[in-house]
């Protein structure tokens, strides 16, 4: 990897990004093409006819678009960045080596330019992540610190016609704010000025590893914003100097603590106790108690930014949410449809909590993504949902996401049903899809909520508003 070629400003170079529709990688691209640089890419999905409009916006951007065949790959001078999961026999890397493009992983072009900002925000953690960067990218930009944001959900502050998948935000001022991944062990590759740690929980890796790397994350930082009410947070932070620390919590005190929550089925409001001062009131418009949470860790971070706290607060409050996180899709014949991307225990369980503090049955279709999270999340899956699902509650496990490729098929969704049927829970594993949400539709009554989760695979938001159309023509 020639890494020289990566440095200094993006504007002109050539970028060839292989997967390029990936939550990842989308808005890399944008926010290359919007500083200057002439992007082009590919994607299995496009090939395939997935989401279609997803790469008409980024045509839309004047990013051209090839099959993943190699055609797109034509000269030494691009710089061909592709994600972990692409494999060197894919056309378009075996073209790359032939010609002898420079290569560089996603977390590698990344983490260059974040590193190259003035005020790079890293956000970090099991989960919350695209939720607190949008956070503090709405704080930022209603403040008018004109940030950069790279998240891997799109925005609903920043979404509108001309740009329908906003999980990117080009700004012009200091703040680079980015969700930083651990799943790969990239999160090594950056140097945060500042630090949110929001969790520790296993996902992708055993928890010896993820506490090495989040530890040497925030270790980095001028400061960490650390959440108290996590233990495994709490004891990475009590390593670092307290100087260097700004501790949240909902259920403990802290530096930004949140006391008198008050829960509504789409939002929720909270008073702020925050460096010494009275009790501020807050409002959000997104829901449960681990947005409370979230919210924390943004005005935390905005704080330490050098954001006004009362500024902060009331710019909390316009933040509208990301799509495919606790997303009301809509309702029919009295049944809610919402879209949310829970898909490790942590996810899952505030999603559930956060449902469960109404009234109503949940139905969710739950689609694992992937083979090996599914091995490596097997016991703490089970356990979570055995302790969070109501007796009247029913799960649906399709099989898992695939999008081609190796994969050992180990634990499957049929095990976990297994296991859930054992404890007494009523989950159903349905192989096929369309047919484990038709089932779903047919069982709903009146004050069910249809909960489609799932990640790495953004048809299940088509999914979801396919199962709202099929309410609706229920009548």
């Amino acid at each position: 990897m020639a890494n020289g070629n990566l440095s200094g400003p993006v504007a002109g170079k050539r970028f060839f990004l292989v997967g390029i529709g990936g939550s990842g990688m989308m808005p890399l691209a944008t926010i290359l093409s919007g500083r200057g640089a002439i992007v082009a890419g590919s994607d299995r999905g496009l090939d395939q006819g997935r989401v279609p409009a997803k790469f008409d916006a980024l045509r839309a951007r004047g990013i051209a678009l090839f099959p993943q065949d190699g055609s797109g790959v034509v000269s030494a001078k691009q710089i061909v960045v592709a994600s972990a999961a692409v494999e060197d026999s894919v056309a378009d890397i075996v073209a790359a080596t032939r010609l002898g493009c420079t290569r560089a992983s996603r977390a590698e072009l990344l983490s260059t330019l974040f590193n190259q900002s003035a005020l790079p925000i890293g956000v970090a953690g099991t989960s919350g992540k695209s939720t607190v960067t949008g956070m503090i990218g709405w704080i930022l930009h209603a403040a008018g610190r004109d940030p950069t944001v790279m998240n891997g959900a799109v925005m609903k502050n920043f979404a509108h016609p001309q740009a329908p998948f906003a999980s990117a935000l080009i700004g012009n001022g200091e703040p680079f704010v980015s969700e930083v991944d651990e799943s790969d062990g990239s999160i090594a590759h950056y140097r945060p000025r500042i630090a949110v740690l929001n969790n520790v929980s296993l996902d992708h890796k055993g928890i010896e590893e993820l506490r090495s790397l989040f530890a040497g994350f925030i270790a980095k930082a001028e400061t960490a914003i650390v959440n108290l009410d996590n233990d495994e947070a709490a004891a990475l932070a009590a390593a670092l100097p307290p100087t260097h620390v700004a501790t949240f919590g909902v259920d403990r005190d802290a530096d930004f603590a949140a006391r008198n929550i008050v829960e509504a089925p789409f939002a929720a409001r909270f008073d702020l106790i925050a460096a010494g001062n009275a009790a501020i009131p807050v409002r959000l418009q997104v829901p449960g108690r681990h947005n409370v949470s979230n919210a924390l860790a943004a005005i935390a971070a905005a704080v330490a930014a050098g954001v006004p706290l009362a500024v902060a607060v009331d710019a909390i409050g316009g933040f509208t949410g990301l799509r495919r996180r606790f997303d009301l899709v809509g309702e029919a014949a009295g049944v809610a449809v919402i879209d949310d991307f829970g898909h490790n225990p942590d996810k899952i369980a505030a999603t559930i909590d956060t449902l469960h503090a109404f009234p109503g049955r949940l139905l969710l279709l739950f689609q694992p993504h992937g083979y090996g999270p599914l091995k490596v999340m097997r016991r703490e899956l089970v356990e979570t949902l055995g302790q969070k699902l109501a007796s009247d509650d029913v799960l649906v496990l399709p099989d898992p996401v695939y999008h081609g490729g190796t994969v050992a098929r180990e634990v499957t969704s049929a095990d976990i049903v297994a296991d859930l049927t054992a404890a007494g829970r009523d989950a159903r594993h349905v192989a096929d899809r369309a047919a484990a949400a038709a089932m779903l539709v047919a069982e709903a009554r009146e004050g069910d909520r249809i909960v489609v989760m799932g990640a790495r695979d953004d048809t299940l938001s088509l999914l979801a508003a396919e199962m709202l159309e099929s309410l609706r023509a229920r009548g």
